[in-house]
């Protein structure tokens, strides 16, 4: 495999939260013309989370960095740098990641927000690789979160029944040997149309007609949103392995964006990894947009799916548009107790 300039960063911590209140299709199909078969056999979910009113996403993101912190056995002033990847900021200005500095008790470092949609956590963690493997950062802290139901039209079946909100963080250290080998990042804004949010920006600001049009809620094209997806995440794999002279065979784990369970099915197949290489959540979680990734990798680390040395590949593609790739070697070991009710979960599962 390709190796990073600079020194070796490997991933040293991991932590995801997600917000207890389960909203089910069922709950959807009271107020919505659909149902649960409807939304399962288009999308693969069937449940996901929702936080209560007055939580923001600098909360949600609080106890995911906590528990990353803690697998990491660092504190928060160890922390140099931090990154959060986020399309529904607390608020505009300012940034996430200053409001989350603040709540961890960090030091005075540096902090922004970056803005990749659901390929946002694969950008920010380029961004932080490079701190560390130039030396400008011994410790970053990358987060990806997300209160997707604040900015949800209710009425549109098509879109609110997709997302969830959920958080995801990971630790990013100099490291031994492994750690993250190769990035293929890229966009296409000439086709961003296809995802977006309309209003609330320079472009359109809020109005009373911008919000009783609710311009101020996901817009998706999701036939075209389908397709893109497929063809960039498989392309972006395929380039991946060639550059690194490796074959589907070599990677042991494939974390894929949750937006769709046949996009997952769909990428993998073309790819060719198999299904029992990967760990999908969006039966429970449904779309947490820049949390997705992360999320996948804690829970796939805490039941025992990825071991020290394991070559790892990250997809994701997003509104933008947006998408990219991820190598790298898994150098967080094994937890000590593996998280028994995701194992479950796992043998429930059909075969």
């Amino acid at each position: 495999m390709r190796t990073l300039l600079g020194r070796p960063v490997g991933i040293t911590g991991i932590g995801s939260y997600i917000p207890p209140r389960v909203v089910t299709n069922n709950d959807f199909a009271q107020s919505l013309d659909t149902s649960d078969e409807w939304i399962q056999s288009r999308t693969g979910i069937r449940e996901r989370h929702f936080v209560d009113p007055g939580t923001s996403t600098s909360d949600l993101a609080l106890d995911a960095c906590r528990r990353a912190l803690a697998s990491a056995g660092k504190s928060p002033q160890d922390v140099d740098a931090i990154l959060v990847a986020t399309i529904t900021p607390d608020t505009l200005f300012p940034s996430t990641a200053n409001n989350l500095q603040a709540k961890l008790g960090c030091r005075q470092v540096l902090s922004f927000d970056l803005m990749g949609a659901c390929t946002g956590f694969l950008y920010a963690l380029q961004a932080g690789a490079s701190m560390v493997a130039s030396g400008t950062a011994n410790c970053v802290l990358v987060v990806g979160a997300e209160v997707m139901s604040s900015i949800l039209n209710f009425e549109d079946r098509t879109t609110c029944v997709l997302f969830g909100d959920g958080a995801g963080a990971a630790i990013l250290e100099p490291v031994a040997q492994g750690g993250l080998r190769d990035f293929l990042l890229s966009s296409d804004g000439s086709v961003g149309g296809i995802l977006k949010m309309p209003a609330g920006g320079s472009e359109m600001p809020p109005s009373h007609e911008s919000v009783d049009q609710r311009l101020h809620s996901v817009h998706m094209q999701g036939p075209e949103v389908f397709k893109y997806a497929i063809q960039y995440m498989t392309e972006t794999a395929q380039k991946l392995l060639a550059q690194n002279d490796l074959t589907p065979d070599d990677i042991a784990f494939a974390g894929v964006h949750q937006a769709n369970k046949r996009i997952v099915d769909s990428v993998l197949s073309r790819v060719g990894i198999p299904a029992s290489r990967t760990w999908c959540n969006i039966d429970r979680l449904g779309n947490t947009t820049a949390g997705t990734i992360p999320l996948v990798l804690d829970e796939a680390w805490r039941m025992g799916k990825l071991e020290t040395g394991d070559k790892v590949m990250l997809l994701s593609f997003g509104a933008g548009i947006t998408w990219g790739g991820i190598l790298l070697e898994w150098t967080l070991p094994r937890p000590a107790v593996l998280d028994a009710s995701l194992l479950a979960l796992e043998q429930a599962a059909p075969v």
